[in-house]
């Protein structure tokens, strides 16, 4: 999995090299709750993405009367479930401040990206680049924590 993001880190990693740092207090708390919040985050969207298969079942001919395919709703739930389970593997490694923690976390805002992509939703799309810049701004201010 390395071998799969470092092309992406590295630039990234750069980049985010010249923003400003957060003061070790903060780094720490992000550190001491990240899995958590990844556990929590990725139960719930798991959660929402088996429910977003019932939903789009039920619902699934209003779509198809509003131009919508069945289809792309069951891709955006998987995308969601395959986010939601990164980030509930990435609790045990972030529990033990593993590199591989943070990688599992980088990947998941990689798929939340890929996700609003597929969405083909300007707002959508929008709205991810913001989030994005954020976590990964906060990814590399703690990934030296991590080994």
């Amino acid at each position: 999995m390395d071998a799969l993001i470092q092309p992406i880190v590295k630039p990234l990693g750069n980049l985010y090299a010249k923003a400003p740092a957060l003061p070790a207090g903060g780094r720490d708390f992000l550190v001491t709750i990240a899995p958590w919040l990844s556990l929590v985050f990725g139960v719930l969207t798991v959660i929402g993405s088996l429910s977003a298969f019932g939903v789009g079942a039920v619902y699934s001919p209003f779509y198809a009367m509003a131009g919508v395919s069945p289809v792309f709703l069951m891709i955006i739930g998987v995308v969601g479930l395959i986010q939601g389970a990164i980030m509930v593997l990435a609790f045990a490694p972030l529990r033990k401040r593993s590199l591989r923690g943070w990688n599992l976390l980088f990947l998941s805002e990689i798929v939340a990206i890929v996700s609003s992509v597929i969405s083909i939703n300007v707002g959508s799309i929008v709205m991810a680049v913001v989030f994005a810049a954020i976590a990964f701004y906060l990814l590399f201010q703690v990934k030296p924590s991590y080994t």
